[in-house]
């Protein structure tokens, strides 16, 4: 299905994008496979995935992408030795590139009768990687046996490029995004696209009234500021963004930027924002590199809320503040200092999928 054909916007359909905490019919992830996104140590990396889909599929339907029959084989045997409840799990044999769900997934519209549409972005690899046409592909493919109301996003004759990292929703009108991703010449996804261009594709796409430019992200991320390792909506009114206490960190001064433009910005009905600090864990380094660990990159699933964690002291503070929002959630640290070698953790490989209804 699609809706490309008619000139009437997902937000004209009275469409809208549910928050993360809104009820899920599921998750999508791709199964890892790319050994250059985690070098030297890549053995680790399919049973920390594992350990992901064990506790997302206690909780939700998990939707996973993997590279064929064979793969989902191997794939269905790590998941047994890790007690993953595979009734939960639904495989998808399609081949991708890399597989991080966030960016290259569907970003879900829901409308007052309870219908879900995919908004099918498109995706060039974060304006950086080559190899990425058959994640740009993953969407309509999956969406022939889905058969989901799906949008083509365009705006001024051009389909738009956007990835679900570079923007996060409070559900009834508000968008975090930065600068840095969406406003420079670097790794450049849109040319020549304004703040007004994006607020508009926003407005259409998702229904929203209210746009929260940050500035930048943090050192180590190769996405150029994607804000879901910078600052998320917890509530519809709260914010939790990451400070760094170094003064002599690369992070620090960036970090108290963004804090005090969220500390004087209002929401979609002009209130005052709540903001809360989230701590950074310590700098994290792999054969010279730095890497983007950051615990706003946490997932919030039905009933569950998976936290990146790296043996940090501040891992305990982190998952303390999160459970003070979601109380009426499991909060679970979720051991990613492997993970991150690929340069993301739990939010940058799940995409959700509303509820229904």
């Amino acid at each position: 299905m699609t809706a490309s054909s008619s000139n009437a916007t997902p937000h004209q359909r009275g469409y809208r994008m549910p928050a993360e905490w809104e009820p899920h019919e599921g998750t999508w992830l791709g199964w890892p496979h790319e050994l250059s996104d985690w070098p030297g140590k890549f053995a680790p990396i399919p049973w920390a995935f594992a350990e992901i889909v064990r506790h997302l599929a206690r909780v939700e339907k998990v939707f996973l992408f993997v590279e064929n029959r064979e793969a989902e084989s191997r794939v269905r045997t790590i998941l047994k030795k890790s007690h993953v409840n595979l009734d939960a799990v639904t495989f998808f044999r399609i081949p991708t590139d890399r597989g991080w769900m966030r960016d290259s997934g569907p970003i879900c519209v829901k409308n007052p009768a309870g219908e879900v549409a995919l908004n099918n972005f498109s995706f060039n690899g974060w304006a950086k990687y080559d190899n990425h046409k058959k994640d740009a592909q993953i969407v309509a493919r999956a969406n022939k046996s889905l058969k989901r109301q799906l949008f083509l996003p365009m705006h001024n004759g051009r389909r738009v490029i956007l990835e679900g990292g570079s923007i996060d929703v409070n559900g009834k009108g508000t968008l975090l995004t930065t600068e840095e991703c969406l406003q420079s010449k670097v790794q450049e996804r849109n040319p020549g696209f304004s703040k007004q261009d994006y607020e508009e594709v926003f407005r259409n796409q998702f229904g929203i009234a209210k746009v929260i430019w940050l500035k930048n992200g943090i050192a180590g991320d190769d996405t150029h500021g994607h804000v879901d390792d910078l600052s998320r909506f917890v509530n519809e009114t709260t914010v939790l963004t990451i400070v760094e206490d170094n003064t002599s960190d690369a992070n620090y001064p960036h970090l108290q930027e963004n804090l005090a433009l969220l500390k004087q910005t209002k929401n979609q009905e002009g209130k005052q924002l709540r903001v809360e600090e989230l701590p950074m864990p310590a700098p994290i380094f792999f054969d010279g590199q730095r890497l983007p660990a950051s615990y706003a990159n946490f997932y919030i699933a039905n009933k569950l809320v998976l936290v990146p964690v790296f043996n940090d002291p501040n891992d305990r503070i982190a998952l303390n503040i999160l459970a003070k929002y979601f109380f009426d959630r499991e909060v679970v640290g979720i051991y990613c200092r492997d993970l991150v070698l690929g340069l993301g953790t739990i939010h940058c490989m799940t995409q959700q999928i509303p509820a229904a209804g």
